[in-house]
């Protein structure tokens, strides 16, 4: 990521807790223990903050953050074309050098830029080397800062000390690996949301919720005779708040699946009824060759779109007969299959020419009919009606109350493939959802931890009406105050971290 967001001038908010590891409470869950950057050590850390995989661009940033950083760029770094390093570092304030190896030679010339604690992404003192982009450059340059005394960032270690010294929420930490692996406008809109901390909002108002019942029904444990008498209505009308807005916050669920993991459909039909041209029309390329000769598609041809924000891979399959002598051939229809049978939606193909025969029946029944994943989430596509009328492949009334949607298209022309499209949109959302909007959504990890905490308070709702002692209540209270705490990362384990931060690329 090219862009640096190390130039925030917000001051670093609390500082998370962090349970350990295998330390049990008397509750069953791991003791908190007080974590630093990078796991509790004091290192510099270096990394590269810009895409390197086959990457040659124009600039590459290298990244120092921690204690020794400025020290560490004041010897790696000299003003100027033949000045000496900086004695004293500006925040925020770009200086044009040179990158040097130890008995002074050049090694790049390149742009330095500090950002001083707690002005920074990290919180910590950073400086970005601003390289010429390539690998030779980059490398030496991490080398020289490694031969300082710099490690080796581990991967998504720069935002995690963002996280551990409360710069970001978890959820902001979560959001920025989602911008960074957008692959649609939608999806890096709803992640740069969640990073504005549009998720955090609610959620920490419920778990706040959560907490103060928790305290008070705890005080009244050790306390009773000398309190108020309970108000068991206020207790109920609270914890239904935080199960209303936790409900509000899950309904952007299905939302966050779709951005994060998209989905595949599936492209079907007999021989030569315009499959491949579909795939070509749809995606604005030559990815499937198109030829008069039937069987010509004899593998699964992926492609990718963007359907209303949703990530769309396209699988374009063999054409399906039952009889055939070819090998190959025999082949591709098991894989078209064994397409049609994984694939989130499945569009069938039928030639306007040639009407809605038998064999296009055959693989209606085989699958969609008996195909329970293929059921709601199929299309039937008429193709050719540039050529002939589409009502001629119209199938009967049965069969086309199994579908979402009937379209007729041209795919040799183009005419009407909008409406492939929004019916694609439909078919992949349910309507349930708008994927171009701006708003954050819950990822799958997060979602998982709202069900627990929703799971908690219903129990307290009949924990309440079965007139059970408080400890119960406060068991259910517990549990969902620290499972809201494990998406927003106030409560959370070192494991949860692990898995959330080996996903970030090095430099970020």
């Amino acid at each position: 990521m090219a862009t640096s967001t190390a130039s925030s001038t917000a001051t670093p908010t609390r500082r998370p807790k962090v349970r350990a590891r295998g330390r049990p409470r008397r509750d069953g869950r791991a003791t908190a223990r007080a974590v630093g950057p990078g796991g509790g050590d004091a290192d510099t850390i270096v990394g590269v903050a810009t895409a390197t995989a086959g990457a040659v661009g124009g600039v590459a940033i290298v990244r120092l953050s921690g204690p020794n950083a400025l020290t560490i760029a004041s010897d790696v770094f000299a003003v100027g074309r033949g000045g000496k390093g900086v004695e004293t570092w500006e925040s925020h304030r770009a200086t044009y050098g040179r990158v040097t190896e130890a008995d002074g030679r050049a090694i790049d010339e390149a742009i330095a830029i500090a950002f001083i604690a707690p002005r920074s992404y990290t919180a910590e003192d950073v400086v970005e080397l601003h390289c010429h982009g390539g690998a030779v450059c980059v490398q030496r340059t991490l080398m020289r800062c490694r031969e300082l005394g710099a490690r080796t960032a581990r991967r998504g270690e720069f935002t995690l000390r963002a996280f551990l010294n409360g710069r970001l929420d978890l959820a902001q930490a979560e959001a920025v690996h989602a911008l960074v692996s957008a692959r649609t406008t939608a999806g890096a809109d709803s992640a740069l949301a969640a990073m504005r901390g549009g998720l955090t909002t609610p959620v920490s108002e419920a778990r706040r919720t959560c907490v103060d019942l928790l305290a008070e029904l705890e005080a009244r444990l050790d306390f009773d005779d000398e309190m108020v008498p309970l108000d068991v209505e206020a207790i109920e009308r609270k914890a239904s708040e935080a199960r209303e807005k936790i409900r509000e916050v899950l309904q952007t669920a299905k939302r966050g699946a779709l951005l994060e993991t998209g989905v595949t459909v599936a492209i079907l039909g007999r021989p030569n009824v315009g499959k491949s041209r579909l795939l070509n029309a749809l995606t604005r390329s030559e990815r499937s060759i198109v030829t008069s000769r039937e069987g010509t598609t004899r593998d699964v041809v992926e492609a990718s779109m963007n359907v209303a924000g949703i990530p769309v891979v396209l699988l374009d399959t063999a054409g399906i007969r039952s009889e055939t002598d070819d090998e190959v051939e025999q082949i591709g229809v098991e894989r078209s299959r064994a397409a049609a049978a994984g694939a989130d939606v499945v569009a069938l193909v039928v030639d306007a020419s040639r009407g809605w025969v038998s064999e296009d029946y055959d693989i209606w029944k085989s699958e969609i009919a008996a195909n329970e994943r293929a059921r709601g989430a199929a299309i039937l596509v008429i193709n050719k009606t540039d050529v002939a009328d589409a009502e001629n492949a119209t199938p009967p009334a049965d069969v086309v109350d199994s579908f979402s949607d009937v379209v007729r298209i041209s795919a040799a022309t183009g005419d009407n493939l909008v409406e492939l499209e929004r019916a694609l949109a439909r078919c992949i959302t349910g309507d349930v959802v708008n994927t171009e909007s701006e708003s954050w959504a819950v990822n799958q990890r997060q979602a998982e931890a709202l069900h627990v905490a929703l799971d908690s308070l219903d129990r307290l709702r009949d924990t309440i009406d079965a007139d059970m002692p408080l400890d119960f209540w406060t068991i259910d209270l517990r549990e969902a105050a620290f499972a809201l705490g494990t998406v927003t990362g106030e409560d959370v384990t070192e494991d949860v971290l692990d898995t959330i931060f080996e996903r970030f690329c090095i430099g970020k």
